[in-house]
């Protein structure tokens, strides 16, 4: 499978420490799809393969296919392209075609995917992904609220490189809706996790993120499929 974290090298460092800034070098288009499907069915190698598909066209850069923990009929589907011409193209191709099509009859709920771009990355201390839990968490602010959110973002994105655990967090931004972001993180295992929760700089983060949210702060927690 390809690593979670292989957009890393594309990425030029920014102000802040162990922050790094996508803008830099050329303009990697993700996607972030959620999927809801029945109990019991055979999502899970249909995603597999349409995971393998994606890995294998031109342009990609990363594909990942996440499980919930607590739903595990829910699962996130993490893509990265050389830029949106190549996502546009794969959006055509006769795998995601195939896969969209198999997916409608096992499906609990209309596929949802978001084109993002990716705005801040950080590398934490520890790079094993050997039981790694992953978060996905979708953050809704208020248009005026969107520069503020921003800076918050940026901030937390250094703080939590130092956190215990933790092996990467990420920040991209909603192509179609600048005041949407989706904050993907992986830590080396729940107790780290919990021990991140807590930290002081993220009870801060959420404190001033509160004032301009546009919806409940929706965070997922995940393993690797």
């Amino acid at each position: 499978m390809r690593l979670f974290f292989q957009l890393m090298f594309a990425v030029a460092i920014a102000s802040a420490p162990q922050v790094k800034s996508a803008d830099a070098q050329g303009n990697p288009a993700y996607l972030v799809t959620y999927i809801e499907v029945l109990p019991n069915t055979s999502a899970a190698a249909l995603l597999k393969k349409y995971r393998e598909a994606s890995f294998h066209e031109d342009g990609n850069l990363r594909a990942d296919v996440l499980q919930e923990l607590e739903r595990p009929t829910r699962y996130a589907v993490i893509e990265a392209w050389r830029d949106k011409a190549a996502l546009d193209a794969h959006s055509q191709s006769s795998s995601a075609t195939e896969f969209r099509d198999k997916l409608k009859a096992i499906a609990a709920a209309p596929y949802d995917e978001r084109i993002n771009n990716p705005l801040y990355v950080a590398q934490g201390k520890n790079e094993s992904q050997a039981g790694a839990i992953y978060v996905v968490t979708h953050v809704d602010v208020i248009p005026p609220g969107k520069d503020d959110c921003m800076a918050a973002l940026k901030a937390m994105t250094a703080d939590t490189a130092a956190d215990a655990g933790n092996i990467s967090f990420e920040v991209l931004q909603q192509a179609n809706r600048s005041n949407h972001f989706t904050v993907l993180e992986a830590w080396t295992n729940r107790k780290a996790l919990e021990g991140h929760v807590i930290a002081a700089h993220t009870r801060e983060f959420r404190g001033k993120l509160t004032p301009n949210a546009g919806a409940l702060y929706d965070e997922r927690i995940y393993k690797a499929l």
